[in-house]
């Protein structure tokens, strides 16, 4: 069975997600502005508090936008980060770390593997701008992480088809292949024709809400429970649309 995974970034949205069909969430922060940073460990506890056990909870960790090249000083945040994660209770941790030349930091990656204490460890889609991808999967492999997150290389994941069933082909089974990157819930039965092992989504909607003076003007993204039910139900999950009313915001 194809896993079903929804990035979120409130309670609300995770319990939301779970009700609804999700098999393990990606917990982040500040999504649409950044691409997702590390998320408070008040809230990676409130989510974890407020789900059942089965559905995995792993917390993204990045300490900023921009590239995935990182000094001295932001790889040690990272693996504090994740010890932090790890001690709180997530089921896992996604991070990505490359060298300058754009190659995959093993060193870092290293680290960060060895701070997750034998959870699960994905790398995310810093994966998509490696030069030679398939080269990274035995490394990856070779690191112990235990999935990858990718678009196939592509904006969105639907037009990188080709490289995410080359990527499926070259892991083999050592490695777990997750499909991800502006996916919509009409995609999801072509990428499950890849071969990957999950289909990733954020499956938001955006909130025009003004902050005030000092609060942002842009408002702000949260979880579609109308979207999350309509994936569910391309990877044959039934009966999940009728318990979307009842979790719609009033």
């Amino acid at each position: 069975m194809t896993v079903l995974e929804i990035a979120v970034q409130d309670v609300a949205g995770a319990v939301a997600s779970a009700t609804l069909g999700a098999d393990r969430l990606e917990l982040c922060a500040a999504l649409a502005a950044t691409g997702g940073i590390t998320p408070s460990i008040g809230l990676l506890d409130a989510v974890l508090a407020a789900l059942p056990a089965h559905v995995g909870v792993h917390a993204l960790v990045r300490p900023r936008a921009g590239s995935f090249t990182y000094s001295v000083d932001e790889l040690a945040v990272q693996v504090r980060d994740v010890r932090a994660a790890v001690r709180a209770g997530a089921a896992g941790v996604v991070v990505g770390a490359l060298r300058p030349d754009g190659s995959v930091d093993p060193d870092a990656v290293a680290r960060l593997v060895e701070a997750a204490d034998g959870r699960e460890v994905t790398f995310h889609r810093a994966f998509d701008t490696l030069d030679a991808p398939a080269r990274a999967v035995d490394e990856l492999v070779a690191l112990g992480v235990a999935r990858v997150l990718t678009s196939g290389g592509a904006a969105r994941s639907i037009d990188g088809l080709v490289r995410l069933a080359d990527t499926v082909a070259r892991s083999a089974g050592r490695l777990e292949i997750m499909a991800g990157g502006g996916v919509r819930p009409d995609d999801i039965p072509a990428l499950v024709g890849t071969g990957v092992d999950a289909v990733h989504l954020s499956a938001s909607r955006h909130v025009d809400e003004s902050g005030g003076p000092g609060g942002g003007s842009a408002g702000y993204t949260t979880t579609d429970p109308a979207v999350v039910a309509a994936a569910a139900a391309a990877l044959g999950r039934h009966g999940v649309l009728d318990a979307v009313d009842r979790l719609q915001p009033s």
